[in-house]
This record gives structure tokens, sequence and C-alpha cells, in this order.
């Protein structure tokens, strides 16, 4: 199985387009130590043929010039993609809005939770995806999922499953209660499984907390994808970008006896990467003490690009 990531910032990416804090200035100027990236998705193929996106981000026609895996293949018809499906692990706009540059008559399947996919369905944007060739499945949480589309099978499973978070942003407003927290299908996360091998990794782009019945899920896995918004819960909100605290905005913190390397420490999760990182996160700057102390405890910090083999 081949993990490509495709993106590797949180919503906005890095640098944000209207953002000149510190790190988004660094990297626009070329600061060593400091690499632009894009909105969070990666890619999955079994057989480096046909492929899985995990999320649209609005960087996606960006990151599929960038992938010559998911270019059209050179000897194909005129029209033709290798993407045979996408999962969406929110309706946060960061992760649907790619399936907007996806038309054009292309067949492949959007799979996601039935509160996503209400989302989806309830704004008719998206009916540029011609429902006689774009399939939209409803995954069962907790359940592996076979994962086929443009009449392939991908020879992988998903197995969608809630994760502690928040409604999407867009989703808040009438909420009369201020309590923004999820519901299962609003935010979840993805155990990726290849039916020949049976080796898997988890995808775990948005999360609040870890809490007991994800711990045990995730204890022993081989590999993990996982949130990485914010170094700190208050970075934000010290740096002047925001009045949200990560907490507030559904994202557990790198650091503190809460935090993910401290709760994520006892698992024995063998290969550990960050990705969806804000442009706030001082993990971003390759030479930080925060970098040093992430990489010291054995985490990688994820890059576009990258590309892992299980």
């Amino acid at each position: 199985m081949i993990i490509k990531v495709l993106g590797s910032a949180a919503g906005g990416g890095f640098p944000q387009w209207n953002c000149n804090g510190r790190q988004s200035a660094k990297v626009r100027s070329g600061a060593a130590g400091f690499k632009a990236r894009l909105q969070s998705s990666l890619a999955v193929s079994q057989d480096g043929v046909n492929w899985l996106l995990l999320n649209a981000s609005p960087d996606i026609r960006q990151q599929i010039n960038e992938t010559p895996e998911l270019h059209p293949a050179a000897d194909g018809p005129l029209r033709s993609s290798p993407i045979k499906a996408v999962v969406v692990t929110n309706a946060d706009v960061d992760h649907i809005t790619g399936l907007i540059s996806l038309r054009e008559g292309q067949p492949f399947s959007v799979y996601a939770s039935d509160r996503v996919l209400a989302t989806l369905n309830a704004n008719t944007i998206f009916n540029v995806l011609a429902p006689d060739k774009v399939a939209r499945r409803v995954f069962d949480l907790d359940k592996p999922t076979p994962i086929s589309g443009g009449g392939v099978d991908l020879k992988l499973t998903v197995e969608a499953f809630a994760v502690p978070g928040k409604v999407a942003l867009f989703l808040e407003k009438g909420n009369s209660s201020n309590n923004f927290g999820s519901r299962d299908g609003d935010t979840i996360g993805l155990k990726v499984t290849d039916t020949e091998t049976q080796r898997s990794f988890f995808y775990i782009p948005g999360c609040a907390e870890v809490d007991a019945p994800l711990a045990d899920r995730i204890r022993g896995a081989d590999l993990i994808f996982f949130d990485s918004t914010l170094f700190t819960d208050d970075e934000m909100v010290s740096q002047g970008l925001s009045e949200k605290t990560g907490h507030r905005m559904g994202h557990i913190s790198i650091s503190g006896p809460e935090g993910s390397i401290e709760v994520l420490r006892p698992l024995n999760i063998k290969r550990r990467v960050f990705v969806h990182i804000n442009n706030s996160n001082p993990i971003l700057d390759e030479n930080s003490e925060a970098r040093k102390f992430v990489e010291k405890a054995g985490w990688e910090v994820g890059f576009d690009g990258m590309e892992v083999r299980l």
C-alpha cells in the first residue's frame, strides 16, 4: 500500500493567503527552515495505479498537478483519471470544497457519513458532480467498507469511526446552545486496510481529545497520521491571530499533559506522523525548540509529497 501526503497544512494552508503572522511571513520570504504546505489531504493506492483520496481540499488541482501518480495515463483516453474514490472525514470547507474541482463528468465515488452527505446534499453547488457519474455512498461507522469507483475495486477497505470533535464552522450558525461538540458522524477517523496484505494505517486529521475508546482502537497501530493543528491550546490567541483556543476549535494540542504526545505515548504506535498543521504552529519552523521536542518524542512532521509504503 502506498500513501502520499498531498497536503500537510490545516485550513488556509501555509502561508495562509491573508496571514502576515511571523511564520507565514517567513515562508513567504523563503526563510531557511520553512516549507510551504497545501491543505490537508492524503492519497492511497493498493496497486500504484488506482487511487483513493482522503479528503478533497481546496488545493486539490495543485495537489494533482504536483503528483504524477494522479495524472491521466499518457496512453489513456481523452478524459480519464486514476482517482477512483474520495473519502471525506467531515464537512469542513477545507475537506469538501475540492470535490467541486473534480467535476467534468469523471466517474468516481464519494464516501462519507450520513451526517456529512446530508450537508453535501443540502448544497446544490455539489450537483456539479452529476449523480449518474459520481456515486455518493454512505458508510456505516465501525464497519470496514470496501472501496470502489469508476468500475474499479481498489482492494482497500475503510473503517470510519467517530472521534471527539466539533461541527464544521459554517454549521455553527443558528446554534443557540453554544454547544458545538460533534455528534457521531460529524468528525470521523479512518482505518484504511489493504485487503491483500491486511496492512493498515489510521488517518485522524481532526480530533478534540483522545478518549478511552479512541485509545483502545489505535493501540499498537503500525502507522498513524494525526491532528497537529496547534502546539499549545492558546497559541493563536497569544499570537494575535484569533480569539479561539484549540479546544474551542475542536483540536487537541500537541504539548502538555493532555496533549497528543503524552496521551499517545503509552499506546505503542510504531510510526507517528503529524499532519493538519496550522500556520501558527511552531513545529513548522524546522529549527525551533518545538520541532526538536516532537522529533525527540518519536514523531515525524508530515510534509507535502511525503510517501510511506506499508
